[in-house]
């Protein structure tokens, strides 16, 4: 049989009350050349039988269900062991992908040869999509992408959103299975260091990510600045040999818009531009993207800068221009 040009991992785990919306918005995009593969993480709900009838209904879709959990990073690896798609595809079982998101992404991967893996924009709902819980906007740029991954809280490129070429995933070997909290942002990172990977982001809201309290999207915002500044930290060791407590706390800090004192800010500037530095001089992005990088450092000093600061520099761009 002629190998699908996308597989689409689903992995899910407990997570049966949403499991059956997930897969219905996948079997409901317009583009049809897709396998679709569900994992069970070894789920103590109903998620087997579930995927169990949708296997039944569709020869385009295939089950692996493991018999323990292995975490989401060892469940999409199994995915990806038994998939034959060019491009691989992933969800999360509990979001909602609106219908023409695989047509989109696979048309700009075919278009854009340089670019290895791509996401879109996230709208965040409430457990039953009733309530709009606001947008998680992700940047396009590959270096901004790149950029976010050594400081700050957020991802900017989602995993359940991501659509990546397979040859990617086989020179990083997939994703780690030793460090679950790590999983994302140290993917995102190794495929920076070891594939030489182009990132991007479409600029169209193509993804529901449901808020709900099994998930880590509920999750409170101590826990997820402990966990994810963490994730910043082991990053950073890697890129630089080791980090400064106050380092971190100045970069969640400007993610989050707080004001900094003006010492912070200095010290925040240098932070970021040797990020920048580092990024260039090892090749994970483009010396002409530089002044991109630049521009998105002084962004996020301008918002933590005091008031009439901010509005010294907005009058400064509009009748001046800014010089970076």
């Amino acid at each position: 049989m002629k190998a699908p040009k996308i597989s689409v991992i689903l992995a899910s785990f407990n997570n049966g009350d949403y499991l059956g919306e997930a897969i219905e918005s996948i079997l409901a995009q317009g583009f049809a050349d897709y396998e679709l593969i569900l994992v069970d993480d070894g789920s103590e709900d109903d998620s087997v039988e579930i995927i169990r009838a949708y296997e039944e209904k569709d020869s385009r879709i295939r089950s692996l269900i493991l018999d323990c959990n292995t975490g989401a990073s060892g469940a999409r690896n199994r995915g990806f062991d038994i998939a034959h798609g060019e491009y691989i595809a992933y969800m999360d079982s509990d979001d909602v992908s609106l219908p023409t998101r695989l047509q989109k992404q696979v048309d700009f991967l075919d278009k854009h040869s340089e670019v290895g893996a791509v996401g879109v924009q996230v709208k965040r709902m409430n457990h039953d999509l009733t309530i709009d819980l606001g947008i998680r906007k992700c940047p396009a740029d590959h270096a901004i992408i790149a950029f976010n991954i050594f400081n700050g809280r957020y991802l900017h490129l989602l995993s359940g959103t991501m659509m990546i070429r397979r040859e990617h995933l086989d020179r990083v070997g997939g994703w780690d299975e030793v460090d679950r909290r790590n999983h994302e942002r140290g993917f995102l990172a190794s495929l920076l260091y070891k594939s030489s990977i182009r990132f991007a982001n479409l600029t169209e809201i193509l993804y529901l990510q449901r808020a709900h309290d099994n998930n880590t999207t509920s999750q409170t915002i101590n826990t997820e600045d402990m966990m994810a500044m963490g994730d910043v930290r082991r990053q950073l060791r890697l890129l630089w040999g080791g980090v400064c407590d106050d380092a971190l706390r100045r970069f969640r800090d400007l993610q989050e818009n707080q004001i900094l004192s003006w010492n912070d800010r200095r010290l925040a500037k240098k932070d970021m531009n040797r990020i920048i530095e580092t990024l260039v001089e090892r090749g994970y992005v483009r010396p002409e993207e530089r002044s991109l990088l630049v521009a998105e450092m002084n962004r996020r000093l301008e918002r933590a800068s005091p008031r009439r600061w901010q509005q010294f520099c907005h009058w400064r761009r509009k009748w001046i221009g800014s010089r970076g």
